[in-house]
Order: C-alpha cells, then sequence, then structure tokens
C-alpha cells in the first residue's frame, strides 16, 4: 500500500483543484501522483494540484527568495503532473484553504508561486457569497511588435473551422486568445482535441476562444495545456479581458470586464503598473485523505 495523504477539494468557478498540505515541506508529488490524484475515474479528479508549502522550505532557489514576503508557497502542477508557473483560480482556492485552517490571517497578503509573488485580497466572506481577489501581476503581449500590425499574431486551428486569428498574452503562464468570427457557435466548439496554434509555441500555450457579449462584457471556452478544455481558467479569463481591450484600440482593459465561462462568472480589472486583477467565488467542497498508488 501506497502513503496516506490528507487532500481538500476546492474549485473557483468549476475550475477544480485537490489541495494536499505539504506543511513541513518533506513530502513532495511524482507527477505520476499529481496525475493520479487529478484522474476523474480512478483519483480523485481535478484540473490540478496544489501542495501547500511554506516559502522557506520550497526546493525552488528562486521562490525561496521570496520567504520575507510571502509565507506560503503554491506548488502547482496540472493534471498531466507537470509543472506549472501558477494559476489564477488557483491561488483562489489556496486563498480560502488557508484562511479556513488558520494558515493565514488578515483580508490581504502575498503568496509565492513560480511566477513570482502574487497579491490576495479578500472582499467578505469567501464561505458566504464573498469574493477572493488575486492581483495576477505584470501582463504583456507575447510578440507586440507582431501584434501591432493587426492586432493578432497567431493562428488557432480547431477540428472543423477555418483558423481563427488570435494574439498571445504572458499572464503568468502563456495564452492565446482567438477571436470568433459572428457566426461561429461558441458553444458548438470542438475542444476534445488540443487546438493547434501556429506559429507554435515553445513552451505551449493556452487557448481561449472569446465572444464579446457587450460593453466590457466577454463568454470564453478554455483549452488548458497539460489538463485539456475546463470549466473556467482564472488567468485565460484575463487574457480574454485583455485582447478583446486590445483590439476595442485599449492598452489598457477600462473599468471591471465580466468574464463569463462554463462554470460561472469572473471579474477581471486592470490595475496601475499594467497589471491585472482576477476576481471570483471560490468553494471548498471536501475533506479526506486517500492512499496513493
Amino acid at each position: 500500500m501506497g502513503e496516506v495523504v490528507r487532500f481538500t477539494k476546492g474549485h473557483g468557478t468549476e475550475n477544480d483543484f485537490v489541495v494536499v498540505p505539504a506543511l513541513d515541506g518533506e513530502r513532495d508529488l511524482s507527477a505520476d501522483e499529481v496525475a493520479w490524484l487529478c484522474d476523474r475515474r480512478a483519483g480523485l479528479g481535478g484540473d490540478g494540484v496544489i501542495r501547500v508549502v511554506p516559502t522557506e522550505l520550497a526546493a525552488d532557489d528562486a521562490v525561496r527568495r521570496l520567504a520575507p514576503q510571502a509565507r506560503w508557497f503554491m506548488d502547482y502542477r496540472n493534471a498531466d503532473g507537470s509543472l506549472a508557473e501558477m494559476c489564477g483560480n488557483g491561488t483562489r482556492v489556496l486563498a480560502a484553504y488557508l484562511r479556513r485552517e488558520g494558515l493565514q490571517t488578515g483580508d490581504e497578503y502575498d503568496i509565492a508561486t513560480r511566477a513570482g509573488l502574487r497579491h490576495i485580497r479578500v472582499e467578505g466572506d469567501p464561505f458566504d457569497a464573498g469574493l477572493v481577489a488575486t492581483n495576477l501581476g505584470p501582463w504583456r503581449l507575447t510578440d507586440p511588435e507582431a501584434a501591432d500590425l493587426k492586432g493578432f499574431d497567431a493562428l488557432v486551428h480547431v477540428s472543423g473551422h477555418d483558423p481563427f486569428s488570435a494574439v498571445s498574452l504572458e499572464v503568468g503562464n502563456p495564452h492565446t486568445v482567438a477571436a470568433l468570427p459572428e457566426d461561429v457557435d461558441l458553444g458548438a466548439l470542438n475542444l476534445l482535441r488540443a487546438p493547434v496554434v501556429k506559429p507554435t509555441p515553445a513552451a505551449g500555450s493556452n487557448v481561449e476562444l472569446v465572444r464579446p457579449l457587450g460593453v466590457r462584457h466577454v463568454a470564453m471556452r478554455v483549452h488548458e495545456r497539460g489538463v485539456g478544455e475546463t470549466r473556467s481558467c482564472g488567468t485565460g479569463a484575463a487574457a480574454a479581458a485583455l485582447a478583446v481591450s486590445f483590439w476595442s484600440g485599449d492598452a489598457e482593459p477600462a473599468g471591471d470586464w465580466t468574464v463569463d465561462v462554463p462554470g460561472g462568472r469572473l471579474r477581471v480589472r486592470g490595475l496601475p503598473g499594467h497589471e491585472v486583477e482576477l476576481a471570483g467565488p471560490v468553494a471548498l467542497v471536501a475533506d479526506g485523505t486517500v492512499t496513493l498508488p
């Protein structure tokens, strides 16, 4: 029999995660163990695993250097076991976990990720209709010179359709946001297979398909690298709002943007310094122990 570990299952707009505390910093997880935990038939099911580690005990030197500013490190893995820089909705689920467990006090603080510090701000009670907001940090166009020509720098190929024009952005992790023609039904797109991005990003990319619904209001579906289609993606929601704002001629997203995803609704807000904030509801739905294979 394998080792028994504690876990909490949580989600942000149905982007779901297995949270595994490693408060002594010692118990790591292999890629195979992460993939098993995220398996929706053989394991617990999830879009990723959040390993909760004291920042001062993180294995990565660059992360450990963040310990004076952030007590906790979000060691995030994709559902296939691969390492990821960070996860927007995952930071919000982690914040709810830290609050419930009494591991972090106050309504504003920083957490450490592989993409650097991320500032958490709690609005109300996250367990009673409140929101958790994360400053996702600086964002940028991946190739500003190419994107400046017509607002696009890539093509996204989805089965059954001509390629969609897209723009590539970095929001702590890589995104390619595709603008759908008016005659394409967002809900009917087949995302069982990963959309093909050309030119191919060296580190892969999350892909968002967006449909404007009104003033500062968009709908989105997403295929996440290392996962597949998910019900929501926090950094993807930010990328979608940023891309549509950019296509509209604004260097920053004006005011608050509403982003509808299959799992619910998120708020995206432009911040000074070319930064962007994500806010939305969170839920912790189960706790238990599981025996690793």
